[in-house]
């Protein structure tokens, strides 16, 4: 299923948690912090501005971006655990 976000909405799949700390250290399950790195797997068409014309957005499909750590909402969709968020809740592209 695809999922079409509205407006400046964006959606956004988690990468993974890491695994091991820089010693070495194998984390279980409950020490693991939620990632705040994510890939874009769909964008909006951008924020709608009083005149009727739209915003482009600055992100698209495919990049890797950093979001604030209570950002979004989560949601489940074919099994897997997708975030969605305005486009103001994501702080950096990475390249």
């Amino acid at each position: 299923m695809r999922v079409e976000p509205l407006g400046d909405k964006v959606v956004v799949k988690r990468l993974e948690a890491e695994e091991t700390t820089a010693g070495g250290i194998v984390l279980p399950d409950s020490a693991k912090e939620k990632p705040q790195e994510g890939r874009v797997l769909s964008v909006g068409e951008g924020a709608l501005l009083a005149d009727g014309t739209r915003t482009q957005p600055q992100v698209q499909e495919g990049d890797r971006v950093l979001f604030t750590s209570y950002a979004g909402t989560e949601f489940v969709v074919d099994d897997q655990e997708l975030l969605i968020m305005g486009e103001a809740d994501i702080l950096a592209v990475f390249e």
